[in-house]
C-alpha cells in the first residue's frame, strides 16, 4: 500500500480525497519555491517548464496514467489553434465539438451515483480553460475596434508555444479546481507585470486560514449530517420544520467543501503572486482577481440570487464572456440565457441532478424577483412608515429571511448533490416536495393578482441563472 493511501486511511478519509487536499495544499510550498528560486530568472522558459513540471506531477500524483486525458485535449488544441487559426470560425468550433465532446464521452464512462473525484474533474476545468483559449486566440486575428473591452483584455495577437500552453493548462494551484482565468493573466504573471507589489503573501495566508476553519465546520457539520442520513426513514419520520432545517445546514456543510478547496487555491495563487487585480478604494494592492467565492456576501445574503452571484464567480464570469455574450447576435436574451443555463447544466454531466438544480435555481431567483416587485412597489409605497419604525416588524423580517435562506438552499442542493432522480426525488419527498408547492402557491396569487387587480411594473429582463449573466449585462 502506498504512503498516500497509509494516511487517507490513518485520516479515515478516500485516498482521492487526501490527494486532492495534499495537491491543494501543495501549492504553498511551489508558491514559496518559485518566489526563492525562479522569479528573478531572466530566461522565461525555466518559469514555463518550472510549472508544467510542478502541475503534471500533481496531476500524475492524482490520476495517474489517467494524465494522458488532460495532455491530449492541450494537444490538440494547440494543432487546432496553429493548424487552422487561418479559418477562425473552424477552429473554435471544431475546438469547442471536441473538448465537451470528450468531457461528455468521460461522463459517460466513469459515472456513479457519487460525486467522484476522478480524472473528469480536472478535465471540466481544463474543458473552459481550453475553449476560451481558443476564443482568445481568434479575437486576436481582429480588429481591436471590433472587441469588448473585455475581449481586448483577453486577445492573443501571437499563440504560445506548446511548453507555454501546458504551464498554463497545469499551473499548479489552478489546474484542479480552478479558478477560471484567461492566459494574458499567466502571460503578464511571468513577465513581472505584477511583482512590484506588496501584501500578496499576507493575502493568501488568510485566505489558507479561512480555507482551513471553513473545511473544519464542513467536517463537523457532515459528521452529524451525512448525505445518506437523507434517505432514511428516520429522516423522513423528523417533524417537517426540523426536517427543513436539517436540509438547509447539511446544504451550507456541503457548500463549505467546495468552498474550502476553492479558498486553498486562491490562498496559493495569491502567495506567488498571481492574483493582481489593482488597487482598492484605499490605494493598496487587491489580490482578489481571482477569487471564486464572496465570502461576506455568501454569509450575510438572504436570498437565493445572493447565493448565485457569491459562489463558483470565476466559472460564471467564463460563461458570461464566452457563452452568453457571444450569443448577442441572437438579439434574444431569453435565448442567450436558455443557452447559458443550457450549457453550465451539460457541463456538469448526465445526472438529471444537474439539470433539476439548475431549473431549480432559474425559478427560484424568478420568484424572488417577483416578489420584491410586489413589496417595494406595493407594500412599501403603502405600508413603508409603519413597517420601518417597528422593531418587532424588523427582527420579524430578518428571521424569516434567513431562515428562508437556510431551507430554500437545502432545497436547491439536493438534485446537485444526490444526482440520480431514484435518490433527489426520494429526499424531495421526505420533506414534503415543500419547495414546488410554495412556489406554485406564490404564483397562483401573483398572476391571480394581476390578472383581476393590475399589473405591478415588469421586470424586464429575465432572472438569471447564474451571477455571470447577470453581470453580463453591466
Amino acid at each position: 500500500m502506498e504512503l498516500s493511501e497509509r494516511l487517507a486511511g490513518m485520516a479515515g478519509v478516500p485516498v482521492e480525497a487526501f490527494r486532492l487536499l495534499v495537491t491543494l495544499i501543495a501549492g504553498y510550498p511551489i508558491a514559496a519555491i518559485y518566489r526563492k528560486l525562479i522569479v528573478d530568472l531572466e530566461n522565461k522558459a525555466l518559469h514555463h517548464l518550472f510549472f508544467a513540471f510542478c502541475g503534471l506531477s500533481l496531476c500524475y500524483f492524482n490520476y495517474g496514467k489517467d494524465t494522458y486525458h488532460s495532455l491530449l485535449a492541450i494537444s490538440v488544441t494547440f494543432v487546432l489553434v496553429h493548424l487552422l487559426r487561418g479559418a477562425p470560425h473552424l477552429m473554435l468550433g471544431v475546438n469547442f465539438v471536441f473538448h465537451m465532446g470528450y468531457l461528455l464521452l468521460g461522463y459517460y464512462f466513469t459515472a456513479s451515483n457519487e460525486y467522484d473525484i476522478l480524472w473528469t474533474m480536472p478535465h471540466c476545468i481544463l474543458t473552459l480553460r481550453m475553449i476560451g483559449f481558443g476564443f482568445d486566440v481568434a479575437d486576436g486575428l481582429k480588429p481591436v475596434s471590433k472587441l469588448s473591452k473585455e475581449q481586448s483584455e483577453t486577445a492573443l495577437k501571437h499563440p504560445p508555444s506548446f511548453l507555454q500552453l501546458l504551464a498554463y493548462a497545469y499551473f499548479p494551484s489552478g489546474f484542479l479546481v480552478g479558478p477560471q482565468f484567461p492566459y494574458r493573466r499567466y502571460q503578464n504573471f511571468t513577465n513581472g507585470d505584477f511583482r512590484q507589489y506588496e501584501g500578496c503573501v499576507d493575502a493568501g495566508l488568510k485566505r489558507l486560514g479561512m480555507g482551513v476553519l471553513y473545511l473544519i465546520v464542513c467536517q463537523l457539520g457532515l459528521a452529524y449530517l451525512p448525505d445518506n442520513y437523507f434517505l432514511t426513514p428516520e429522516f423522513a419520520e423528523q417533524h417537517f420544520i426540523k426536517r427543513i432545517f436539517f436540509l438547509g445546514f447539511w446544504a451550507k456543510f456541503t457548500l463549505y467543501k467546495y468552498i474550502s478547496c476553492w479558498l486553498f487555491a486562491e490562498g496559493a495563487l495569491m502567495c506567488i503572486g498571481f492574483t493582481y487585480k489593482g488597487r482598492d478604494a484605499q490605494g493598496n494592492p487587491d489580490w482578489s482577481g481571482c477569487t471564486n467565492v464572496k465570502l461576506m456576501l455568501l454569509e450575510t445574503g438572504n436570498t437565493m440570487e445572493h447565493y448565485v452571484q457569491s459562489f463558483n464567480v470565476n466559472t460564471n464570469q467564463w460563461v458570461a464572456q464566452y457563452i452568453f455574450k457571444r450569443l448577442k447576435f441572437l438579439n434574444n436574451r431569453n435565448i442567450s440565457y436558455a443557452a447559458a443555463l443550457g450549457f453550465l447544466a451539460v457541463w456538469h454531466g448526465y445526472h438529471s441532478g444537474y439539470y433539476m438544480a439548475f431549473l431549480m435555481e432559474y425559478m427560484i431567483v424568478s420568484t424572488e424577483k417577483q416578489i420584491d416587485r410586489v413589496y417595494t412597489k406595493e407594500v412599501l409605497p403603502r405600508y413603508g412608515e409603519i413597517l420601518n419604525n417597528s422593531m418587532i416588524y424588523k427582527v420579524l423580517y430578518f428571521v424569516s429571511l434567513k431562515s428562508y435562506n437556510i431551507v430554500y438552499m437545502g432545497w436547491c442542493l439536493t438534485s446537485f448533490v444526490f444526482l440520480k432522480y431514484e435518490r433527489w426525488i426520494t429526499v424531495f419527498s421526505a420533506v414534503n416536495y415543500f419547495g414546488f408547492i410554495y412556489m406554485f402557491i406564490w404564483a397562483c396569487l401573483f398572476h391571480g393578482y394581476r390578472h383581476f387587480v393590475g399589473k405591478p411594473p415588469q421586470n424586464r429582463e429575465p432572472a438569471a441563472t447564474a451571477s455571470t449573466v447577470k453581470q453580463a449585462t453591466d
